[in-house]
């Protein structure tokens, strides 16, 4: 081999170990968190975060942190999008709702786990180039839409798990509506003690048929708005 191609390959090498480390490191920060659920860590260990972030962050896309989005949006550190998940608990069998594509990162690890996902996002440039990332991935079976999430149409049928990426006020009766009998929903809420602070919940049908709410754990994500965004 001549001494360019040989330096070339070294190199390649180098790097292809580099990314492994750091993909370890990364794996076993999000288990160190608590992460349990292997389906959840199988997804992370696939789905590259860096494609999902804006350039200039790329170097920061294996650390635990949020970036920051066009349209004024935010990437959720990849530890709560894990636990997000993880409380969701899609499996094969699911149709999955997703409330606020953003980056289409967590699209992405929804979609290596259920069966399909179908996700909504306001900002009509954020749904296209999620979209794009999606079919750079060769995802087939999650779609992204440009619209309100939170005025849901009847037509597109009852979905077993819905997520919300972003915080909540109140519930609207459109995504209960489009819940499964035995369906999950999680999103984040406001303390009803501490307005300023908010936590992720778990949301299910009680008895009664009421919805029954189960705190996870502390969070700091935007508020999902009605509306489309159509200037973005």
């Amino acid at each position: 081999m001549q001494p360019g191609r040989s330096e070339a390959a070294g190199a390649q090498s180098g790097e292809a170990a580099a990314a492994a480390q750091a993909k370890a490191v990364f794996l076993l920060a999000l288990r160190a968190r608590g992460i349990q659920d292997l389906e959840v860590l199988r997804a992370l260990e696939t789905i590259p975060r860096e494609i999902f972030v804006p350039h200039r962050y790329v170097d920061l896309a294996r650390r635990d942190l949020a970036l920051p989005l066009r349209c004024g949006q935010t990437l959720p550190e990849p530890w709560l999008a894990a636990r997000m998940i993880e409380v969701l608990a899609p499996a094969s069998q699911h149709r999955v709702l997703e409330i606020g594509t953003g980056s289409g990162y967590a699209t992405a690890l929804l979609a290596r786990i259920a069966r399909e996902v179908l996700s909504i996002e306001r900002f009509q440039s954020l749904a296209i180039e999620a979209g794009a990332r999606l079919e750079r991935l060769e995802v087939r079976n999650a779609g992204v839409v440009w619209g309100d999430g939170l005025a849901m149409l009847p037509q597109i049928g009852l979905f077993d798990r819905v997520i919300v990426q972003g915080s909540l006020s109140e519930i609207p009766e459109s995504l209960v509506a489009a819940l499964a009998e035995d369906g999950v929903l999680v999103a984040a809420r406001p303390d009803p003690e501490a307005p300023m602070r908010q936590h992720v919940v778990r949301i299910v049908r009680d008895e009664e048929g009421g919805l029954a709410e189960t705190p996870i754990c502390p969070c700091r994500l935007q508020a999902i708005l009605s509306g489309e965004a159509r200037a973005l």
